[in-house]
């Protein structure tokens, strides 16, 4: 039973901290890297991995046609353009920012389903979207942000990473995948890595060797590929499996506190009263839409998260 306890806090430290940290991780990296080759090469060998674990653990990682479309999709929606044209953005954005807009992912999948299934709005679900909006007013109406052409491109196209990665989760909830959630990662992360270098290639970006990038740039990836993407995933499904979702769902608020922390110690990013003030607005946005009463549980993937 210790030991039991000991893995759920060792498992919310990894969901809550290493996820928070892929903010920042990325925005070091995208730094000497072009951001599609450095999504691709991540991806890739991530899933590569997590597949090469899968079969040494006897999963069965054999896939129907009709799965391996459905995992191409997500990986797509999920992987090339949700996190290809974030970690884009991360040029122009501080990574802080770029998490805080990441949190109100809720929202986007709440008016999402609202749409597609005409599912009905609570009334925490009503408070929750209104915080949202105002929070995210307030976040992108400074002055500073306003005043630059590049902040203000890389903010519009992360909301549309937004839209990309709560399709996705819509799409994923109802999708014929992998049995088991392991393995269809690990196929959706491959494809993705595959579909990313061919976007590369088409808008021809440089690439060049790891063994050329500075040691933190190096070191940075490491990281995001064994520990976002592996142990954090990881973390995440046995979470899933011990604790209730809404639980698990608490690393929404805890991770763009962290990138926030961790962008404004290591790279000396801004850390203003009204990023702070919309930062608490947003997250409580978030708080009443991921506590509302749910009627069934969406379970949302690992590649769905921001980092």
């Amino acid at each position: 039973m210790r030991e039991s306890k000991l893995l759920i806090v060792i498992a919310f430290f990894s969901i809550y901290v290493i996820w928070g940290s892929t903010y920042l991780l990325n925005k070091i990296v995208v730094s000497e890297v072009s951001p599609l080759s450095l999504a691709s090469i991540r991806f890739f060998i991530s899933g590569s991995l997590i597949l090469l674990i899968a079969r040494l653990l006897q999963f069965s990682i054999k896939i129907t046609k009709q799965q391996l479309i459905n995992s191409a999709v997500a990986g797509f929606l999920f992987l090339v353009y949700g996190n290809g044209v974030f970690v884009w953005a991360l040029k122009y954005v501080d990574s802080g920012f770029a998490a805080l807009l990441a949190s109100t992912q809720p929202l986007f999948i709440l008016l999402l389903m609202r749409l597609i299934d005409r599912k009905k709005m609570q009334k925490k679900s009503i408070i929750g979207v209104v915080l949202g909006f105002v929070g995210m007013y307030l976040l992108v109406s400074q002055n500073d942000i306003v005043a630059s052409e590049g902040t203000l491109l890389g903010t519009f196209m992360i909301f549309t990473c937004l839209l990309s990665w709560s399709y996705g989760s819509v799409f994923v909830a109802k999708a014929n995948l992998h049995k088991n959630f392991f393995v269809s990662t690990g196929y959706q992360m491959v494809i993705g890595g595959v579909l990313l270098s061919i976007s590369s290639l088409l808008f021809n970006e440089s690439w060049s060797s790891p063994l050329e990038w500075s040691s933190k740039a190096q070191l940075s990836m490491v990281l995001l590929i064994l520990f976002g993407s592996i142990v954090a995933f990881t973390a995440f499904n046995y979470l899933l499996k011990v604790v209730s979702p809404e639980k698990v769902s608490t690393n929404a608020y805890v991770n763009p506190v962290v990138a926030l922390l961790l962008g404004w110690y290591f790279l000396d990013e801004q850390l203003t009263l009204q990023s702070i003030i919309a930062s608490i607005v947003l997250l409580s946005g978030v708080y009443f839409i991921t506590s509302r009463k749910r009627k069934t549980n969406l379970t949302v993937p690992e590649s769905d998260n921001l980092g």
